[in-house]
């Protein structure tokens, strides 16, 4: 039977002072294994005396311990990230009615000394009854689904990625120089010439009247860089890796059809109004998804994300399937820009900054951000005219990390409020910093008893 929250905790958690309320008395806590799960209950629950029970892993097992909780009368369960061996006994205790926070492993330091699993149950058990530990971030299941779609999409295109590589090393075994005269051997010309290749064609001609007319080499120019020694063993790697290349499209495209369906399931967020014009045209990304996904965003969230300047169509579908919809999660833009380690640190020690620097993280957000303002180097826009002035003064890396704080914001308020985004362009953001610095200097000169004055000649000069 499924395990009902219990109001009555909660009830008797609302008689206690202020101070206290944040204390968990039902709470439980989970040291997580690939063989056995140790957990651990408030003394005196359990009927038999056994405050700490070992389990298995087993299906059967992990019900087990949901009917033990329910038993010593818990609410809430605390689990330690452990790999992904928390996945299935976290989703049971959701299901169960359970209050469970995955936690991160870096708040469960323990004092140093004994270390056995039934100690770090019983640590996390009292941590999580004192309100001492924080829940990782997990959005609703409906994200989790879509967040598990376009996870195993990325694995797709990190293995074809691999086979290219394979390809790459055939070609420059067999002395073919292919990848230097086509800019890239997945596209039109590489794919024709390397299956003709596979194939049996051999005559450097005939595989450079496989050229499409987009290629920017003549039919000579490749068919001098197509004579190769055709070994055996080398056409071998290069027929394996082709065909397992193509393996991984297929399987991409099959699951862009279910990103799709899925998607689809999403109710409609955008209230009829239809998608406004794409802000720029530009050719299709490589290894985007091959439906529209801008539109199923637009649906989805109501807003249209790729309008941000750096931002396209596919990474606004990793950012929400990795972040949600639910952007109260974050009470502020600047809760949010440090969940994804995107602000400056703050280690400090008798009232000196010992260091800002952002903390390390892995967090699949904060990198597809940095990736899109890379991309903003040669923008004309006042993104880009931002990100060019603290490169010059900060240096790459950090303008780097300031960029993609400014789009995590941007991101933030689009999805919590609907308002859409409006780049002002590069010449308006110029001008507001010229007005800014101006009037700083103004203030400077007037503390100091002086005064600005604008030179009338500078003002006249031709621009």
């Amino acid at each position: 039977m499924p395990h009902a929250p219990r109001p009555s905790s909660r009830r008797r958690l609302n008689d206690l002072p202020k101070e206290f309320r944040h204390v968990n008395l039902h709470a439980a806590g989970i040291d997580i294994g690939a063989r056995q799960h140790f957990v651990a209950v408030p003394e005196g629950r359990d009927p038999d005396g056994h405050d700490v029970r070992e389990f298995g892993t087993c299906t059967v097992d992990l019900h087990a311990v949901a009917d033990w909780l329910a038993a010593c009368d818990i609410d809430t369960v605390a689990l330690e990230s452990t790999g992904v061996y928390w996945i299935p006994l976290f989703e049971l205790l959701a299901e169960r009615g359970f209050d469970v926070k995955l936690v991160d492993p870096r708040q469960l330091k323990h004092a140093p000394g004994r270390k056995t699993d039934v100690l770090d149950c019983q640590w996390l058990q009292q941590l999580h009854t004192f309100g001492l530990l924080t829940a990782a971030f997990r959005p609703d299941d409906a994200i989790c689904v879509l967040r598990g779609y376009l996870r195993q999409r990325a694995m797709l295109v990190t293995y074809a990625a691999q086979h290219i590589q394979h390809m790459q090393k055939a070609l420059e075994q067999m002395n073919v120089k292919l990848p230097e005269v086509v800019t890239d051997i997945t596209g039109v010309t590489g794919m024709g010439i390397m299956r003709a290749i596979v194939g049996g064609e051999r005559d450097p001609q005939a595989l450079a009247a496989l050229r499409d007319c987009r290629c920017h080499h003549d039919a000579a120019t490749i068919a001098r860089a197509l004579q190769g020694s055709w070994r055996e063993e080398h056409l071998f790697a290069l027929r394996q890796a082709l065909e397992l290349f193509d393996v991984y499209q297929g399987k991409l495209a099959d699951c862009d059809r279910t990103i799709e369906a899925c998607l689809t399931a999403f109710d409609d967020q955008s209230g009829g109004t239809p998608l406004p014009p794409a802000p720029r045209t530009s050719k299709r990304p490589r290894n985007a998804p091959a439906f529209d996904a801008r539109s199923q965003l637009y649906r989805l969230t109501g807003v249209d994300l790729t309008r941000i300047d750096g931002i396209d169509a596919h990474t606004a579908l990793k950012i929400v399937a990795e972040i949600g919809l639910d952007m109260t999660r974050w009470p502020t833009e600047k809760h949010f820009a440090s969940w994804l380690s995107l602000s400056p640190g703050s280690k400090i020690s008798g009232g000196k900054v010992l260091s800002s620097r952002t903390k390390h993280s892995a967090n699949r957000v904060a990198a597809a951000l940095r990736i899109s303002a890379s991309a903003l180097h040669h923008s004309r826009s006042a993104l880009g005219a931002f990100f060019r002035r603290l490169k010059t003064h900060l240096g790459a890396p950090k303008a780097i990390t300031a960029t993609a704080h400014k789009l995590a914001r941007l991101i933030y308020n689009m999805l919590k409020h609907g308002t859409e985004y409006v780049d002002q362009g590069q010449q308006y953001y110029e001008q507001r910093y010229q007005q800014r610095v101006l009037s700083n200097l103004s203030r400077r000169a007037q503390e100091l008893g002086y005064r600005l004055l604008k030179d009338p000649e500078a003002s006249a000069a031709p621009a």
